[in-house]
């Protein structure tokens, strides 16, 4: 029998009327039990976001900073049972969990130092002009109001980390919504910041956050509500694009995800460099599952070294250790259902029959996938156009640079890219030529620092996660001119 989790009213603990049980996508078994808001304790945490707007604001940001510090140490103090609970709701293996607690340690850390040094204020003279003679403009940044922050399954804590710490940090007030398949890792973002009031002396103004696993279909309300001015999204194209539509007078930030390419040059052609490019390739088509928005889908290779290339990814993606999640030795786990997983057997199902090559995998057993390689997919088959959001990679050959990239932009997404070449003009080149956010040279599109601007072109979204420009995004510039100054 587990324990119920209670979620978090205004940074207090709360049960509401009724549960529901969090899963093991490995075994089925009950991870725990996690008690839903009312309609009308969601109705209070919104209120409360909304009137403590200005108190928030005007918070010190030593009082702030504190807050994220403390959740940032008490991460790293945490883990291990931190990742162990991540495998256990999400299916991945440790290994990566642990990953993503070191991150959201890093997410925690950048927020508490940008909370000490955001919004000082810009100084701008004013007297370049003989009507502002004697005039000095500052600039500060004010929040928008509160937000409405919804984070995906695939990272549970990280992507939590990414909405919560820079409202923390910005003083914004901020409603979190974790997804329903994985709602623990979120609210023990809960528990870490609670904590910080009594053993890091940092106490938040009550109502500055809220952490709601309230269901998808209670969404609508929440999006609607004029009180939660601003909305930062991750999760799917449809579900991102419904909501800007919906609310086309509130602020959105959307990642939606992609389909990331990985490209291979002509230079990039040694032994050494194939087995790099290979290595990484496997890798990161396949960590998570393969359900990372920046996971290698599509390999793009200059005809001079598709050939040797492609046993050689092959191989590598064939010595991915796939199983228990708890296990350390595991790479690749369980998706995060047995839906999603029939999901990704049918597309490449589908992509076989239209005469695609299958070159190993292919197979499911319940919510595992095995680790797969297509060659010769059809440009109109699904897994060409979509996300697959599944451990499955495609290859293409390609004749020269131009066709490299072009086949890049032949995509309705549009996040990020990785080129392996060695050499700086090709670098450069691909950031002036590929439309996405993010050029990651001589490695995968799998790379993501989280103090970076993240995010994506064209269907992909709008606007930048990344804690600073996160900051950016939930904040308006205000600006105050003062007269008769002697400058």
């Amino acid at each position: 029998m587990t324990a119920t989790h209670a979620f978090w009213l205004a940074g207090r603990q709360a049960t509401g009327d009724t549960t529901f049980e969090v899963t093991s996508p490995w075994d089925g078994r009950v991870v725990g039990t996690v008690s839903v808001p009312s309609d009308a304790q969601v109705d209070e945490a919104v209120a409360a976001a909304h009137a403590v707007r200005d108190e928030f604001a005007a918070t010190p940001a030593h009082i702030r900073a504190a807050a994220l510090d403390h959740v940032s140490r008490r991460l790293v103090e945490r883990t291990e049972e931190i990742a162990r609970l991540i495998s256990a709701e999400n299916g991945k293996p440790l290994k990566w969990a642990r990953g993503e607690v070191g991150r959201a340690v890093s997410v925690f850390r950048f927020a508490a130092e940008e909370a000490r040094r955001f919004n000082g204020g810009e100084a701008q003279r004013l007297d370049t002009d003989l009507g502002g003679q004697g005039r000095l403009a500052i600039t500060r940044r004010f929040p928008k109001g509160a937000v409405l922050g919804i984070a995906p399954f695939n990272f549970p804590l990280n992507l939590c980390a990414h909405k919560i710490a820079p409202a923390i940090a910005a003083g914004v007030p901020i409603i979190l919504k974790p997804a329903p398949a994985t709602p623990l890792s979120g609210l023990m973002i809960g528990e870490l910041l609670a904590e910080a009031e009594t053993e890091a002396k940092s106490q938040l103004p009550r109502g500055a956050w809220s952490i709601l696993p309230v269901a998808n279909d209670r969404m609508p309300a929440l999006v609607q509500d004029e009180r939660l001015p601003v909305i930062s999204f991750t999760g799917s194209e449809k579900v991102g694009f419904s909501i800007m539509d919906s609310v086309p007078r509130k602020h959105c930030t959307l990642e939606l995800g992609g389909n990331g390419a990985a490209v291979v040059l002509a230079d990039y052609a040694s032994d050494e460099d194939l087995d790099w490019a290979a290595s990484r390739i496997a890798t990161f088509s396949n960590y998570q599952g393969g359900q990372s928005c920046i996971s290698v889908q599509r390999v793009i290779a200059d005809a001079s070294v598709y050939e040797r290339l492609v046993p050689r990814v092959v191989a590598a993606v064939e010595a991915q250790v796939t199983g228990d999640p708890s296990d350390d030795a595991t790479d690749v786990g369980p998706l995060v259902s047995e839906d999603a997983a029939k999901r990704v057997e049918g597309w490449v199902d589908e992509a076989v029959e239209a005469g695609a090559r299958l070159l190993t995998g292919g197979k499911r057993d319940g919510a595992s996938y095995a680790p797969t390689v297509l060659a010769e997919v059809p440009g109109d088959a699904t897994l060409s156009c979509e996300e697959i959001f599944g451990p499955v990679l495609t290859l293409h050959r390609v004749e020269g640079e131009a066709a490299a990239f072009a086949a890049v932009n032949d995509s309705k997404y549009g996040l990020q890219a990785g080129v392996f070449t060695h050499d700086l003009q090709t670098a450069f080149r691909a950031h002036r030529a590929l439309e996405v956010g993010g050029v990651v040279i001589g490695d995968v599109p799998s790379y993501r620092a989280d103090q970076m601007p993240y995010g994506g072109v064209k269907q992909s979204g709008v606007g930048r996660e990344g804690v600073k420009f996160a900051m950016d995004d939930y904040t308006y510039e205000r600006v105050m001119v003062l007269t008769g100054l002697n400058l």
